[in-house]
């Protein structure tokens, strides 16, 4: 064997163990990485060559996305790489950004996949954290006449169209008794949601933190429901199928470094806070309590269980009529490439 060869099957080896870690620390849902998969990891990622670009999408809600874009650690890791960083209103729009190549890697929520899936994207799931079924909500205003979730009906409720509001409202309905032609939806960012949520132009709005400890702490909104018993609320990271092809070990060191940003989070919490606050102009407050919501989320390839909940999501959207086509959700899941 040449040394090449031996070069290449030594990477993709160090890769397949490194996952294999994660997949196992992942199954136990623990949030720290042993000090032998960060040897590992940083091995691999050295041995490996670097992506020239590595492009990432993130929103306001990818806490460890923006610690590392704080902190520098990626430009750290991958210094023979152009990183970049673009921010997004929303899952809908960096996916677009990712499926015509304007990006690498990014965060979103779990109906953005979907969509982009059933729109025959070019995109694969690479990773995922845990659920957080507490960190959306649907809103209402606090001298709002609606108490209950089957209160909705006839009512008009703002959403981010494909977001993973749009499967929290989608839910609700279903657990209200109500039919989807039951509401009318209003499709809104972010931004322009809220400021027709407080005008009183809609009756509800369904929404993810940091927008959701942000309203609830200011204009003392309260949820009609958290996502709690509706939603997993998954988060999902995704990459181009070029780059988590020809980047394997990339991907990995990002897991790890990810991983990290989340155990900061954990253990370092006022320092966590002014890091996001500084980045996102978020009251400290609000930063607080959306961190508060958030459990340990350390990132993996997507366990079994995740996958099923990412399925029920799809089918869901597609028994609605909201998706063209079925889609089967493990036939974009990425795995890592195998010996030859």
């Amino acid at each position: 064997m040449s040394n090449h060869s031996h070069h290449v099957t030594h990477s993709r080896r160090s890769a397949l163990q490194i996952l294999a870690v994660t997949a196992g620390t992942w199954g136990l849902g623990g949030p720290i990485l042993s000090p032998a998969f960060a040897q590992t990891a940083a091995k691999a990622s050295a041995s490996a060559k670097a992506p020239e670009l590595l492009r990432i999408g993130y929103q306001k809600s990818a806490a460890n996305l923006v610690i590392l874009k704080q902190q520098g650690a990626l430009e750290k890791r991958f210094a023979h790489s152009k990183v970049s960083w673009i921010e997004f209103p929303a899952g809908p729009q960096l996916l677009e950004a990712l499926s015509v190549g304007s990006l690498e890697f990014g965060l979103t929520g779990d109906s953005p996949p979907v969509f982009a899936q059933a729109a025959g994207k070019d995109l694969v799931y690479v990773g995922a954290e845990p659920p957080k079924p507490d960190s959306s909500a649907i809103l209402v205003l606090k001298d709002s006449p609606l108490k209950t979730l089957a209160d909705l009906k006839g009512k008009k409720v703002a959403l981010q169209k494909g977001s993973s509001a749009h499967y929290l409202l989608v839910a609700a309905v279903e657990k209200a008794g109500l039919q989807w032609a039951d509401i009318q939806p209003i499709y809104l960012t972010p931004a322009d949601a809220r400021a027709a949520f407080e005008r009183k132009s809609v009756d509800a709005w369904a929404i993810w933190d940091p927008f959701y400890s942000a309203t609830e702490l200011q204009i003392q909104a309260r949820a009609l429901s958290t996502g709690r018993g509706l939603s997993s609320n998954n988060s999902f990271y995704l990459a181009s199928r070029s780059f988590a092809t020809q980047h394997a070990e990339a991907v990995v060191a990002l897991f790890e470094e990810l991983t990290r940003a989340d155990r900061f989070v954990q253990e370092n919490r006022p320092q966590a806070i002014k890091l996001i606050s500084e980045f996102s102009g978020l009251d400290a407050g609000v930063v607080s309590l959306f961190l508060q919501r958030r459990p340990p989320s350390p990132v993996g390839p997507l366990a079994a269980s995740t996958q099923k909940d990412q399925q029920k999501v799809a089918d869901a959207f597609l028994k609605l009529g909201l998706i063209p086509k079925a889609v089967q959700v493990a036939d974009i899941v990425w795995t890592a490439p195998r010996k030859a």
